[in-house]
């Protein structure tokens, strides 16, 4: 291993989760991926990676079901790190699990682009934002979008990123019913779908973000304007899900949706003291996380 003068013993990050706000899937591509218009906003609960310098990369993790080998992201990004820097460095990174697995709120993306940025710091490598995206992709579509914090209008993969700011003002109160959804399943189902192909033909009149920030104070403008094409599919197929959905506006959510392909559903409340209440209501079957209204980089810790 070459000499490294390390100017800090351990950097953290704290990788954030998102939410989907709307999901048109508007064509499959000749490389296979969809073409697909979302918002990706940034939401708790978020993992903490920690990176230390060693004279070997490895991995630990909190979550014993999770691998810590070249199956995991962060190692993945590790390795891309220095591959593309011509490196050999180590690191040792320890990752505190928090978002759900397989919920549609981007946990693996977000792990990898953390590790990005903070095994940028931790070797001095001085790789640029633009460098860096152009990497992300190489580990999944909605990596790049990890990379910089608030909210994006996501085009293509989703790795056509325009950011704007969109101060939510409402309480966000995240589900997950503790299934796992494979984002491919849910696109052949959708495939597979005959009356969502022909919904899609002439869709898109607004854009995602046009309608958003149109509508962003009127609920009821939001819930009809704002759809998930997915979500039809993931309700229709799991009752669980359903149940979550309705639950949240029993419990007094303005506006309802699934995340991504699913399974994590979230609600917009006005309310706190419902917002709050529903928390500890759902928290006795699910994992709920909430996030207060304001800034997209207001969080409770």
């Amino acid at each position: 291993m070459p000499f490294l003068l390390f100017s800090v013993l351990m950097i953290s990050v704290k990788a954030y989760a998102k939410i989907n706000i709307g999901l048109r899937i508007l064509n499959k591509r000749e490389d296979g991926y969809h073409n697909i218009e979302t918002i990706f906003h940034r939401v708790n609960p978020f993992d903490e990676i920690f990176f230390e310098p060693s004279d070997k990369l490895t991995l630990s993790c909190t979550d014993p079901e999770l691998p810590t080998d070249d199956n995991n992201l962060c190692i993945k990004a590790a390795k891309l790190l220095l591959n593309q820097t011509k490196n050999n460095y180590g690191a040792r990174i320890s990752l505190v699990k928090k978002i759900p697995v397989g919920g549609g709120l981007g946990g693996g993306s977000s792990d990898a682009a953390s590790t990005l940025i903070g095994l940028n710091k931790l070797w001095n490598l001085n790789i640029d934002k633009r460098t860096l995206a152009s990497m992300a992709l190489q580990l999944g579509s909605d990596v790049p979008y990890f990379l910089n914090e608030g909210t994006a209008y996501a085009v293509g993969r989703g790795e056509i990123l325009e950011y704007f700011q969109l101060a939510l003002p409402y309480w966000i109160i995240v589900i997950y019913p503790d299934i796992f959804i494979s984002t491919g399943e849910a696109y052949n189902l959708f495939e597979k779908t005959p009356k969502h192909k022909e919904d899609n033909q002439n869709k898109k009149i607004l854009t995602l973000k046009e309608i958003v920030l149109k509508a962003i104070h009127n609920p009821e403008e939001l819930t009809k304007e704002i759809h998930n094409d997915f979500e039809p599919i993931i309700l229709h197929n799991n009752e669980i899900i359903r149940f979550c959905k309705i639950s949240l506006y029993a419990a007094g959510a303005k506006f309802a949706q699934m995340s991504g392909s699913g399974s994590s559903l979230y609600g917009f409340f006005t309310d706190q003291v419902k917002a709050f209440n529903a928390v500890e209501q759902f928290s006795r079957q699910f994992k709920v996380f909430i996030t207060p209204p304001g800034k997209p980089d207001r969080q409770f810790d």
